[in-house]
């Protein structure tokens, strides 16, 4: 008893990166969505993300977006891990841009 869980243990760590590989070969040679995500229903979203992992490039996500105005209604907005990374970044740069000008000056006030 003693000599087979460290047997065990042995063989599942030997096991976990083939089973990794195997994961991520099996979505490294997809190719992007051929319609933009958000106007592709949920089932066909599952079914692009199948086999894929979660961190992959072309791994679609859904966000349910409050709309201004209403207390109630929401806009589903799906992207690509790639084009949420650009779409997160624009968003800083132009907050950053923002900030920086009312903080340098505030531009042309008449006060």
């Amino acid at each position: 008893m003693n000599r087979i869980l460290p047997a065990f243990v042995a063989a599942a760590l030997l096991a976990a990166p083939a089973a990794f590989a195997a994961e991520a070969a099996a979505g490294a040679d997809r190719a992007p969505p051929s319609k933009p995500p958000s106007a592709m229903t949920p089932t066909e979203i599952k079914a692009y993300n199948e086999g894929l992992p979660q961190t992959h490039p072309y791994y679609i996500k859904c966000r349910k977006v409050l709309e201004i105005g209403s207390l109630v209604k929401k806009n589903r907005t799906c992207y690509t891990n790639e084009k949420w990374k650009e779409v997160i970044a624009n968003s800083s740069q132009n907050a950053r841009d923002t900030t920086e000008q009312f903080v340098s000056g505030g531009g042309n006030s008449s006060n």
